[in-house]
């Protein structure tokens, strides 16, 4: 399904130099799409862009997607048949110290992407990314649902569940019925992967360590996350895609959860632990919260997306931190471009072996 419908379109994808964009890129290429990214420069050195010279295979803009003109002239240049919206500001702890960025990168560059498109007059399927934090969090034991309130108590979140309604608000004023523009979100959960290297993430933070002889500090071991492996919301945002150009696509056009089984999500103490296991060595010891707040518990529910897209995680934690050292492992022991791309393409297979 995936190959039949991109292999020679033209795709957008927005924040394609970041970590998860950067995945995303590949996949699409090596599914024959037509890639034209539009994005800042890599925010981290390393990067997952870089490391795996993602540049190669798609034709890579630079640009802020808070410039409407700029964004705008790029679509109606590319006219895609696919956009896939990931360009944001990811982080919760750095969204205390620019809460403004993060408003503006976040709610506004979302509606410029959607006003982008507004101008597009083809089919096209729209996947704006948002995240697992758009809910209002409670607290709650069992996974949030599709149609459950947005909210938010730090500005990443809140930015993410106003983005939510800004899909909303677009898509009920422009994309109703009848518009060859089919608009849907992606809600997915706590991502891991190789190259990731932004702050303040778990599994970066325990790379750093290790690498350097050093216990893992942990803020929060008992925190519950629903952990998955990169590929796994990709394929989900690929078949999102799929569905949106369908003849029947405009009823696929609402918000989607991507994560782990409920009763597969973890602590991060788990998470540690299973890092330093494949890892071969170290350790971890709790640190001392900054007093910031950071949701306890989070869990999603997927059966929408199981049963209307069959969709569904392939790989356990277990698997999902063997194959995120193994990328880590083979870039840190030398391994270039071409090894890293290889492994990439590798863990896709086995990704669609499973479907």
């Amino acid at each position: 399904m995936l190959q039949r419908t991109y292999a020679g379109e033209r795709v957008l994808v927005t924040g394609h130099t970041g970590f998860k964009g950067s995945w995303l890129t590949l996949w699409l290429a090596e599914l024959g799409a037509q890639v034209t990214g539009y994005a800042q420069e890599p925010a981290t050195d390393p990067s997952a862009f870089v490391a795996m010279d993602v540049a190669r295979d798609c034709d890579h803009l630079v640009g802020d997607i808070r410039d409407l003109t700029r964004l705008t002239a790029v679509v109606q240049d590319v006219r895609p048949r696919a956009v896939f919206h990931l360009a944001a500001q990811a982080l919760v702890r750095a969204s205390y110290d620019a809460p403004m960025e993060t408003l503006t990168t976040n709610v506004i560059g979302t509606a410029n992407v959607l006003e982008a498109v507004r101008g597009l007059s083809g089919p096209c399927a729209v996947v704006i990314i948002t995240s697992d934090k758009c809910y209002e969090n409670r607290e709650w034991l069992y996974g949030y649902r599709e149609e459950d309130a947005m909210g938010g108590h730090d500005p990443y979140s809140m930015s993410k569940g106003a983005a939510e309604l800004v899909v909303a608000s677009w898509r009920r004023s422009y994309f109703g019925s009848g518009s060859p523009i089919r608009v849907a979100s992606a809600r997915a959960g706590n991502v891991v992967g190789g190259g990731d290297w932004s702050r303040d993430r778990l599994v970066v933070d325990a790379i750093r360590a290790l690498a350097a002889g050093q216990d893992i500090s942990v803020r929060h071991p008992e925190a519950v996350r629903p952990w998955q492996h990169v590929l796994e919301p990709l394929a989900g945002y690929l078949m999102l895609g799929c569905h949106l150009l369908r003849p029947d696509g405009e009823t696929y056009a609402t918000g989607w959860n991507f994560g782990p089984r409920t009763d597969l999500a973890h602590p991060a103490r788990d998470v540690v632990e299973g890092w330093i296991r494949h890892w071969g060595s170290g350790g971890w010891s709790p640190t001392l919260s900054d007093g910031r707040h950071e949701a306890q518990t989070l869990r999603l529910s997927i059966e929408k997306a199981a049963h209307r897209l069959g969709w569904r995680p392939r790989w356990d934690l277990d698997e999902t931190l063997r194959r995120t050292v193994d990328w880590y492992r083979t870039h840190a022991d030398g391994g270039g471009a071409e090894a890293l791309r290889a492994m990439v393409r590798a863990q896709i297979a086995d990704d669609l072996a499973l479907g």
